[in-house]
């Protein structure tokens, strides 16, 4: 009977897992600001994808929303993606992914987003994206936050995917609508249909940086 439980256990697990091929959008919208992603997609609270990240992944909410994002037109309102305390982000996902990804990037400094066969941005490299420096160009409609210039780009590869390092400088490089197994990246609604940028925190993408208890 025990068995029989633990095997059932797991089943049920498995079934709220996608299926592997599926393409898997993440928004980071329902995060709060300045929180960390974590296990937010893998049972932590959002939709479980079995999707993690590294401890120094923070969600940022826009400073219209009453967050203390210093970005402006995100592609979906109104939470992004981005880290104070590393150069980088790490994403997981055990049960792999393949035929490419895409996503949407606003960056004051150069930064390179690499994908790779194994766990936590190891194994072998698969693929890569050399982005550039963006974030107050051709900045329209949203009239507040520095950077507002924000960018879809995406790269296709051969093999099995577990993992995304997205690089930057901390708090001068923002991610949103990260989107994987495909390459195509997930065009939001026209209304919010617009290039943008971010400086996340007052001069960076943080206007404020929230004290740490």
């Amino acid at each position: 009977m025990k068995t029989f439980k633990q095997l059932a256990v797991a089943a049920a697990l498995a079934a709220t897992l996608p299926a592997f091929g599926a393409v898997i959008h993440l928004d980071f919208e329902g995060i709060g600001d300045q929180n960390p992603v974590g296990n937010f997609y893998n049972g932590g609270g959002g939709t479980n994808y079995g999707v993690s990240f590294s401890d120094a992944t923070l969600a940022l909410v826009d400073a219209d929303a009453g967050g203390s994002g210093n970005f402006a037109n995100e592609p979906s309102p109104d939470t992004i993606m981005f880290f104070l305390d590393a150069n980088d982000a790490i994403l997981t996902y055990a049960a792999g992914f393949d035929t490419g990804f895409s996503f949407w990037y606003t960056s004051s400094t150069a930064a390179t987003v690499t994908v790779w066969d194994g766990l936590g941005g190891t194994g072998n490299l698969l693929g890569s994206l050399d982005l550039r420096a963006q974030h107050t160009d051709n900045c329209v409609g949203d009239p507040t936050g520095t950077f507002c210039n924000w960018t879809a780009v995406g790269v296709k590869f051969d093999g099995i995917a577990k993992s995304i390092n997205f690089g930057g400088t901390a708090n001068q490089t923002g991610y949103d609508n990260i989107t994987f197994g495909s390459d195509v990246p997930v065009i939001p609604e026209p209304s919010t249909y617009a290039l943008m940028a971010l400086g996340l925190a007052g001069i960076g993408l943080v206007a404020r940086r929230r004290q740490r208890k």
